[in-house]
Formats: structure tokens, sequence, C-alpha cells
């Protein structure tokens, strides 16, 4: 393939990519809000209700407060959108294979989704609000604390697949293509159930959700690090939060759940291409449910000094536990 053609190809699958993180992460902003109300015993808004809220969002004018860095405040949005999409470059969707193959690791992944964080934190400050100011605070607090379970949980699958004697561990490409569960025996299979609970632990944070969502806590800080955006930028906060629902939910099939129908039932290319990709879009379901929808119907909203605290030091041991007994279990299997 000459030069040319790499870029084009390239070009083509980010245009892709980007119609489908934010297609699909609308959708699935609105089948968790659906899960919610069903579990609320509410009918809840229709699964198109976050396409109709952000069409009216980015219909609207945007306001600039008196005490904003008007260029922070309006880049922080559209910084927050391109990273989350970028980081699609990176994860494979079933049997389609990621726009930038082996270019990146599941390392670069997880700092990269620091930096929608990061945006939102930039735009807190700009904004010149103290409510807003406080509500950045608390979200520099959480990604910090959230960091060292989800990198336990990252590591550890690597680390495994290197004892294994699997090249390239740290590739999302290899972790998909080889699951944990076929690698590691009894032991590693308790360590990774409770890692894959910790990732589901995360994955709220992540994404500013109850009940990890100190940061914005409306009763408090009246929306908090979010409070002066209106308009066009809000709606590219709100789509650029879909996007990250997609990315979690995807890294966690890559990392937990990356089987392929193809694999398991004989199918021509095209159809296998189809029918891996419609099964990529259940587990999402899924993750979504366990890992958002139902964490956050079932808790109320932590302090900022409970969040630390679950995830510094409950998390944290527990995450250390589940890397143990993996540990334990490549000795055992003499590795």
């Amino acid at each position: 393939m000459t030069l040319l053609e790499t870029g084009l190809t390239v070009i083509v699958g980010t245009v892709a990519m980007a119609i489908f993180g934010i297609v699909a992460g609308l959708f699935f902003l609105g089948v968790d809000r659906k899960f919610a109300a069903l579990m609320q015993a509410r009918i809840g808004p229709p699964l198109r209700q976050p396409f109709i809220d952000t069409a009216k969002l980015l219909r609207k004018e945007n306001i600039i407060p008196e005490n904003a860095i008007p260029w922070l405040f309006n880049g922080a949005p559209i910084l927050a959108l391109a990273s989350a999409i970028t980081i699609l470059l990176y994860l494979p969707f079933g049997s389609i294979m990621p726009i930038f193959g082996n270019a990146g690791d599941v390392i670069l992944v997880m700092y990269l989704l620091t930096v929608p964080a990061l945006a939102m934190v930039v735009g807190g400050f700009a904004s010149g609000s103290p409510y807003a100011t406080v509500g950045a605070q608390r979200e520099m607090v959480i990604l910090m604390a959230y960091e060292l379970p989800l990198a336990i949980a990252i590591v550890a699958i690597a680390w495994r697949l290197s004892m294994a004697g699997i090249a390239d561990p740290f590739s999302l490409v290899t972790i998909a293509a080889n699951p944990i569960w076929g690698v590691v025996g009894p032991l590693g299979i308790l360590g990774c159930l409770i890692l894959l609970g910790i990732l589901a632990w995360v994955t709220p944070a992540e994404l500013s959700r109850i009940p990890f969502d100190a940061q914005e806590a409306e009763t408090e800080l009246a929306g908090g690090l979010l409070v002066e955006y209106s308009g066009k930028n809000f709606g590219l906060f709100y789509i650029a939060q879909g996007v990250k629902t997609i990315v979690m939910a995807a890294l966690a099939v890559a990392l937990f759940l990356p089987w392929n129908l193809s694999s398991f039932i004989a199918m021509a290319p095209a159809v296998a291409l189809v029918a891996d990709f419609a099964f990529f879009l259940v587990k999402v379901l899924l993750v979504v449910f366990f890992s958002i929808s139902l964490i956050r119907v079932s808790m109320a909203r932590f302090r900022i000094t409970q969040v630390v605290s679950i995830y510094w030091i409950w998390l944290g041991l527990v995450g250390f536990l589940g890397l143990g007994l993996i540990a334990i279990d490549a000795l055992l299997a003499g590795v």
C-alpha cells in the first residue's frame, strides 16, 4: 500500500469512526436513560432523546461569561470531543481492527482517556465561576483517584499475556486476539473476575456518572465545572460524553470480552464482519447496563472524600488482590 493510499485509508477511517462514535454514543446514552427509567418503574424518555437534545443545543448561541478566558472556554469542548474520537482509532470493534493498527497500545489509550477529563477541568477553570472552579478541582481529584485501579486492571492482563510468551502483550489487537480467560487457570480466572469488577466501577467515574459525579453535583454546585456552559459548547461536551461511553465499553470488551461469533461459527468473510460487529454492540449494551445504568440507579452520590477512599484504598487493595491471584496462577503454571 502506498503512502497516499495509507493516508486516504486513515482519513476515511477516521471520519467513519467519528460518525460511528457520535451516533452510537448518543444512542447508548439514550439506552442508559431507558434502562434507568425502567428500573425506577418509569416510562422514561425515548431512545432518540439524546439526539433531540443535541440538535437543540447545537442550534443555540454560546454564552461566554464575563470573567471567562474565551479561547480556553471555547476550545475545551472541542478538545474533549476530538480526544475522545482519537481514542476510537486505537480500539478494535468486533473483527474490525483499529484504524491505527498496532501503532498505539493500551498504555497510550489509558493516558488518552485522561485528556477529555482534563479538557473539562480546563473549561471549568477558564469559565471564571467559583462553582466551576470547585467542580474542576474535584474532577482532578477523582481523575487521580481512579487511575490506580484502572492501571492495575490493564497492566495485570498485559503482564499475564507476556508471561504466557505472547508477543506485544500491550497491544489491544494482541489482547483481543488472545482472550485472557484462555491463558489463565482457576486462580487467574478469579483474579480476572475481580479486575473486571474494578473496571466496571472505574467506568462511571470516567464518565462522570452517579455515584462518582461529585464534580457536577447539581444540588451542591449547580452543575459544577459545566455550570457556565450552554449552547454549542455544552452540546460538544454532551457528544464527547457519548463517545467516551463507547470508548470505555469498547475497552472493557477488548480486555475481557473479546470473542467474535466468527470464531465459533463458520461464515463468509463479509457476513462474519457484520455478525461480529453486531455481537460487539450486544457486548457494549451489556457493559453499559452493568457498569453504568445498574450502578447509578442502585447507588447515591458519594462525597468527594468517599470517592478517594473507595478508589485509593478499597478498589486499590482489591485490584492488588486480583493481580496477586493472577501472579500466583502464573507461578503455579510454571511460567
